[in-house]
């Protein structure tokens, strides 16, 4: 393949997605944290500490609430499932934003990168793969936890494990994105902005039903949401069809995600 050849498809590259090259990429960012796991476990604490000290604390007070399909489970219950949606986003949401933004701005990684066989598509790939692989760590240590504390009681909860995947794999996707968008770190106050309404308002502590209309439909297009709807569902046995839209609202999220993030990608480091 000529030069001539190789340069236009590392612009446009026929694997929009990446291709398998993006293991490489993932390998690198295991061997960078090989001696620094605590950095990476160290989100997972954050819904953990909500689940003791507000699933307990407060569902001593408050007991039974309405479940998925209008059944009466302990508040405990209720909200286990919407912190392990919110353990896979947030660690999602950190690799996918403020670790790339330092490679993408300061460490100038992906420069070195795109000089080896690597284009565009495995760097999207690999990131948006590594974020979801944080995120997956999270959600299998929450889990673990729930079995423990005797918060599963359905053999389909088991399913929220790959669920909180979809959760991961959307938030991933769209935390790459909008950090090829910044310039600066003050920039991720607004992820904050972002990330603090959706842990609150995403039927986390309360059913959705105390909303009023128009703020409920809001809130029922919110990726968290539905990635809550889903966990909840499998983890309390309601299973009805309108989880088949959960899952594929949340796969189509993720893949635009990946597609812009490729193309933002391309812009700013093939220049």
């Amino acid at each position: 393949m000529t030069s001539r050849a190789a340069t236009a498809l590392r612009i446009t590259p026929l694997l929009p997605f990446g291709s398998r090259r993006a293991g490489r990429l993932f390998e690198r960012n295991l061997l960078v944290y090989r001696r620094s796991w605590l950095v990476i476990v160290s989100g997972f604490f954050e819904p953990l500490f909500y689940l003791v000290g507000i699933g307990f604390g407060l569902g001593a007070l408050i007991g039974n609430v309405e479940g998925p399909g209008g059944t009466s489970i302990s508040y405990t219950a209720f909200v286990a499932p919407a912190l392990l949606a919110t353990s896979a986003m947030n660690g999602a949401v950190y690799e996918s934003t403020f670790n790339m933004f330092f490679k993408l701005k300061y460490a100038k990684t992906y420069d070195a990168i795109l000089s080896t066989p690597l284009g565009v598509g495995d760097v999207a790939l690999g990131e948006v793969g590594w974020a979801l692989f944080r995120g997956a760590l999270y959600a299998v240590g929450f889990m673990i936890v729930m079995l423990l504390l005797g918060l599963v009681t359905t053999p389909l909860a088991l399913l929220a494990i790959p669920a909180a995947l979809l959760v991961g794999f959307a938030a991933a996707a769209m935390g790459t994105t909008a950090t090829t968008f910044m310039r600066k770190w003050q920039d991720f106050d607004l992820i904050v902005v972002v990330t603090l309404p959706l842990f609150l308002f995403s039927a986390t502590f309360f059913p959705i039903t105390v909303y009023p209309e128009p703020l409920r439909t809001f809130v029922e297009l919110t990726p968290l949401y539905r990635g809550v709807h889903l966990i909840r569902g499998l983890t309390t046995n309601q299973i009805e069809w309108t989880l088949l839209l959960d899952v594929a609202y949340l796969l189509t999220i993720g893949i635009i995600g990946l597609a812009i993030v490729s193309r933002r990608l391309g812009k700013l480091l093939l220049k």
